[in-house]
């Protein structure tokens, strides 16, 4: 194995002197997420805090039909506004969030005890709209919750007799296990940095030395050809972990300055969590390196592996897509799938679960075994012709 460890050296040697790219691949990561993250988690935070102390204005169509409804909602603090000519124009034009509207049956259904409609005009696809429509919506439903009460004891009947079953919340979620609402998106930062760590390196040592005539002096020399390939592969699976590694340590200090204060959540990532997450994570590191490989080895130009990349930040991003969307509990057999095990195991690991050794070694197993065939497929293009001339 004399071969290889020639090779991992002279890959490591080489990247190390390229320090823009090294920069760009492996350090860019670490430093970029981190501050991305922070910044948002604050603008985020102001942003909605913002908007539940603004002071509420609100257009209410037919408020004459209404007065006393008009009354209560100028004591909660609503700057009620003329009504518009067009309330759904100006809705949809987003010159006014939300709108009330009282309709002229309003008195009728009123005086006979039947449920008085108030209709709410707004535009739910509009986040911007989300805030002042839950507003309005929650001071009319207490207003209509009070007058409830208050028709109950106008009967001699006891307001709480119209509740027939009071819930009562039993709360088992703990700070950690809350903050991976916060942390939803570090499986896809993790899975995405696995594959983005060593790509240059994957390019540059087996498509950059193709286009600039430097493999085929390496691969004249009296070793194993599928020692070579594993050489750069090892290299590249080295640098993706180091970016990986790096970037959950930012993380893991990055966390504790994010507003959580107020929301009640812990983003503290101790180091056994840490370590849990890398052992977890390192089977895709190991798939990404094979995978890279292999499509520097088909590419016949740069150029062209570099068009392959585009393809295949695609592969992580999916199964990290699925998981925030469709948030699943995580069973035996959803270990076998690759990558997205690896992100049922960082959702566990970061909510405090302690997570089955048998999960661990089925979701390590299957990644692996994939990575091994395309490590099998690397192997097998470097011992063809068309690894020097492509033509």
């Amino acid at each position: 194995m004399s071969g290889f460890a020639t090779i991992f050296k002279k890959e490591i040697r080489e990247n190390l002197r390229d320090r823009r790219s090294l920069f760009n691949s492996v350090l860019l990561g670490p430093i970029l997420f981190p501050i991305l993250f922070i910044g948002l988690g604050y603008f985020a935070a102001s942003k909605q805090q913002e908007r539940a102390e603004q002071v509420l204005e609100v257009p209410v169509v037919g408020a004459q039909h209404a007065p006393n409804l008009v009354t209560y909602l100028e004591q909660q603090g609503v700057v009620v506004q003329a009504a518009p000519e067009d309330p759904e124009s100006l809705v949809r034009s987003q010159q006014v969030p939300v709108i009330i509207r009282i309709p002229e049956q309003f008195p009728q259904q009123w005086k006979t005890g039947k449920p008085a409609v108030v209709e709410i005009i707004a535009d739910p696809s509009r986040r911007e709209s989300e805030t002042p429509m839950r507003r309005v919506r929650n001071l009319l439903l207490a207003y209509g919750a009070q007058i409830g009460q208050l028709r109950l004891q106008l009967r001699g009947v006891a307001p709480s007799i119209r509740t027939a079953i009071m819930i009562k919340d039993v709360d088992l979620s703990t700070p950690q296990s809350r903050g991976m609402l916060v942390m939803i998106m570090l499986p896809y930062v993790l899975m995405i940095t696995a594959f983005t760590g060593g790509m240059h390196l994957a390019i540059d040592s087996t498509a950059g030395e193709k286009e600039r005539k430097s493999l085929e002096p390496l691969l004249i020399n009296p070793v194993p050809r599928w020692q070579i390939m594993l050489g750069k592969m090892s290299a590249t699976a080295t640098f993706a972990f180091a970016s990986l590694s790096l970037t959950l340590l930012s993380f893991r200090f990055a966390f504790p300055l994010l507003p959580t204060g107020a929301l009640g959540v812990d983003l503290n990532l101790s180091a056994m969590a840490v370590g849990r997450i890398l052992l977890a994570v390192a089977p895709v590191v190991v798939l990404a390196a094979a995978l890279l490989t292999t499509l520097a080895a088909l590419a016949k130009s740069l150029r062209e592996a570099q068009s392959y990349m585009g393809l295949v930040f695609m592969i992580p991003i999916i199964p990290s897509i699925i998981f925030m969307v469709n948030p699943v509990t995580p069973v035996t057999w959803m270990m076998s799938i690759p990558m997205f095990s690896q992100n049922l195991l960082i959702g566990e690991i970061v909510r405090g679960e302690s997570v089955p050794l048998l999960w661990l070694l089925v979701s390590a197993g299957s990644t692996l075994l994939i990575g091994l065939a395309f490590v099998a497929v690397a192997a097998t293009l470097f011992n063809r012709p068309r690894i020097v001339f492509s033509s």
